[in-house]
């Protein structure tokens, strides 16, 4: 492991464990925890999150693909932003996938992808609303999510992976947050990404893998409707635009939502802070995004 994504374990960590300091489950959520999706007990596993007072109704589904630069997180660190979004009506699905370096690329993408299989062939069993399953993603998540749906709606992309979909699968949208679209791998040695790459990939960023990588070099026509949004304290604040151009180019519905002001930083990720205002707000605002699609 790279002296980089040993430093991503221990400081993204210590910046969870005090944004989530003293949260519970809210009385209003049912969960059901601990469900293996895939053949690795340790990695493979995902929670379930539902409103109670839906209990019995068959619930749009999101299913939410964590961050931390490819090397860091777990269901566990998204427990309570994601019961936050089961409070506005939808059944949640919130997963540990397996991380690099110990497991190189695409192999979070395969998770990804048994888990959204694994929505639909448990429908019944949690009422989940199958002709509506969104997706959403941040920082590192929102790249694996946004590679996803290419994977689901560019025939020649996903050639290129092992895995299959499932049949005529797609999810209805997206919510992109914070995201990586575009791999910028020019930087020197020190860079952060450069040394992410490093451990994320099996060829450490070879010209082939970082195209392979890159969000917007497979987004076509039939991409998914898409959120997507940023803030004042973004480090990657410069990849919102060239989504933007993307999606303008391929004439794809989207939305973009800005947080904050000169006066009022935002963090990278601030959404994942459920304590906080502008929290609440992008997080509704991303599920009212859904609703239009519902």
């Amino acid at each position: 492991m790279s002296a980089a994504s040993d430093m991503v374990r221990k400081t993204f960590g210590e910046g969870d464990d005090k944004r989530d300091a003293g949260l519970i489950t809210p009385d209003n959520i049912e969960r059901y925890d601990d469900i293996q999706y895939g053949t690795d007990p340790k990695w493979n596993v995902l929670d379930v999150y539902r409103p109670k007072f839906c209990k019995g109704d068959k619930l749009p589904v999101i299913v939410s693909v964590h961050g931390g630069g490819w090397v860091y997180g777990d269901k566990e660190r998204y427990q309570y932003y994601c019961m936050s979004l089961a409070q506005h009506g939808f059944a949640v699905v919130n997963f540990t996938y397996r991380l690099a370096p110990e497991h190189k690329y695409p192999a979070a993408i395969e998770d990804t992808n048994a888990v959204f299989k694994w929505a639909l062939e448990n429908a019944d069993e949690y009422d989940f609303d199958t002709a509506h399953i969104f997706g959403v993603g941040d920082s590192a998540g929102a790249h694996q999510l946004g590679l996803y749906t290419a994977i689901c709606t560019n025939k020649e992309y996903a050639a290129e992976y092992d895995f299959k979909v499932p049949e005529g699968f797609k999810p209805t949208a997206v919510a992109l947050n914070c995201g990586a679209y575009k791999i910028d791998v020019s930087g020197g040695s020190d860079d952060l990404t450069v040394a992410l790459m490093g451990d994320y990939l099996p060829g450490k960023g070879t010209e082939q893998e970082i195209h392979m990588v890159g969000v917007v070099n497979h987004i076509t026509e039939e991409y998914v409707p898409v959120f997507y949004m940023t803030c004042t304290g973004d480090f990657l604040l410069d990849q919102a635009p060239i989504l933007e151009a993307k999606l303008l180019e391929k004439k794809i519905p989207h939305e973009f939502h800005f947080y904050g002001d000169k006066d009022h930083e935002l963090g990278h990720v601030f959404h994942c802070n459920i304590k906080s205002e502008e929290a609440v707000k992008c997080n509704k605002d991303e599920c009212d995004f859904f609703k239009k699609f519902m």
